[in-house]
């Protein structure tokens, strides 16, 4: 059996692992490389594996970097299943049309239609959680609750070696427990081979409870300034968690009522997925969903789903609070916003997402003096901070114990997160072969 890895080692994004074994070729993950300068020409290059022959793909969850690139897949000849739970299907579908949208408006790109977006969805082969599926006589797969983002998945893959099974685990992107509304990720018994993400790696999350009293400060700040504090939010987990947050500070009279606008169609989309799979949510969620309460609207939130109702919200005398997308502030509406507001001293952005390399979000909190949005310099004078708590993604002492639950493991991969922290992780596992992969090498397993 070989495995190499395509995206998503020693660096964050591009996720794509090609597994080969005697009879069967597949994928876990397709994504998308974001933040660097060469990321749209490794987005749009040649696979250098044959997409005719991949028989599969494992789908772990809907975020870009791990969903974008099947659209390459399918043009290049892929004609096999994806597997993933049926929320992932649906939040997919919707982030691969916004791309489509956003590819063809801002780089002239028209290399893919929401025909083949179609195409993509059409495969899809949703399971539910726990549920044991026998792809072929070598191979055998179960998804389990990543805790990431709503759909997330972890699997476990199960192939055939001489007269056993070998089972290998894919973490995909393990969730920051307890987080609002979705579950907490589950654990894994055992596994011969493991394959872990480090976004986090060598990093702590602050608690929650801290994270919770720096956005409260955020917004008082913002009312006592009569200025404009800036969101920046993924549109898949990010907006939801905040939305909830923001919801119940209101509703208790945490934090007065002001004008706070919901800037994303991508995340007014999700948004109305996350409602469809109430069962996926956690205990405290579906109690306040059964007590009567709306867990994603409260007073004084605006849906600006259209281009005019964003305009309008310079419109809006602060104080005002605007939760737009992209997390890492590279594409979507933010941009926008950052150029109007960022020069303003009294104004704030408060990061909750993590940044990669390359992007403005990185630039921001690394405390550049000026940006480049659109073409145009502009000064950075209003106040960047960040918390960490809010992430999706879990820290450096929770994959640890994570880890260490799985009995038997003899070999792990570290990808998905930068060399730094991909080190600071394997420094940590201890009595366990840890391999750091290359961009293309081939591994014998």
């Amino acid at each position: 059996m070989q495995i190499s890895f395509h995206g998503a080692c020693q660096e964050v994004t591009g996720a794509c692992t090609f597994i080969e074994t005697k009879n069967t070729k597949f994928l876990v993950d397709c994504g998308l490389f974001q933040g660097f300068q060469n990321s749209k020409d490794k987005n749009f290059s040649n696979f250098n594996f044959n997409a005719k022959k991949i028989d599969f793909v494992l789908l772990t969850h809907a975020h870009i970097d791990h969903c974008g690139r099947l659209l390459k897949l399918f043009q290049q000849g892929f004609s096999g299943k994806i597997y993933a739970t049926e929320a992932t299907k649906d939040l997919t579908q919707i982030i691969l049309l916004d791309f489509v949208k956003i590819n063809q408006k801002e780089n002239q790109n028209k290399e893919y239609t929401d025909k083949d977006v179609e195409k993509v969805i059409k495969s899809f082969h949703p399971l539910e959680y726990k549920q044991e599926k026998q792809i072929n006589p070598e191979i055998k797969i179960r998804i389990r609750d990543a805790g990431h983002i709503l759909g997330s998945g972890i699997f476990e893959v199960w192939i055939k070696y001489l007269d056993t099974f070998k089972k290998l685990v894919f973490s995909g992107d393990l969730g920051n427990p307890p987080a609002p509304i979705i579950k907490d990720p589950e654990f894994i018994d055992e596994a011969d081979i493991l394959f872990i993400e480090s976004t986090y790696g060598g990093r702590l999350h602050e608690p929650k409870e801290i994270g919770k009293e720096l956005l409260k400060d955020s917004i008082f700040r913002t009312i006592q300034n009569k200025s404009t504090l800036i969101l920046p939010v993924f549109a898949l987990e990010r907006s939801q968690e905040v939305l909830y947050e923001l919801n119940y500070s209101v509703e208790n009279k945490i934090i007065p009522q002001l004008p706070i606008f919901f800037d994303s169609p991508l995340a007014i989309n999700a948004t109305k997925i996350y409602r469809k799979y109430k069962n996926l949510y956690d205990k405290k969620a579906r109690g306040l969903i059964n007590s009567g309460d709306d867990i994603f609207d409260f007073p004084n939130l605006r849906f600006t789903k259209t281009r005019d109702q964003s305009i309008k919200i310079n419109t809006s005398v602060p104080p005002k609070i605007i939760l737009s997308s992209s997390g890492m502030c590279t594409g979507g509406r933010i941009p926008h916003h950052l150029k109007r507001y960022l020069n303003n001293p009294k104004n704030h952005v408060l990061i909750m997402s993590f940044q990669a390399q390359g992007t403005l979000g990185r630039e921001l909190i690394e405390g550049a003096k000026t940006v480049i949005i659109n073409n145009q310099i502009i000064d950075v004078n209003c106040q960047i901070s960040q918390i960490s708590s809010y992430s999706a993604h879990a820290d450096h002492n929770q994959l640890l114990n994570w880890l260490q639950q799985i009995k038997g493991l003899n070999k792990v991969f570290i990808m998905h997160g930068e060399t730094q922290e991909n080190r600071a992780l394997a420094k940590d596992i201890q009595q366990i072969e840890t391999i750091i992969p290359e961009y293309g090498k081939k591994y014998s397993i």
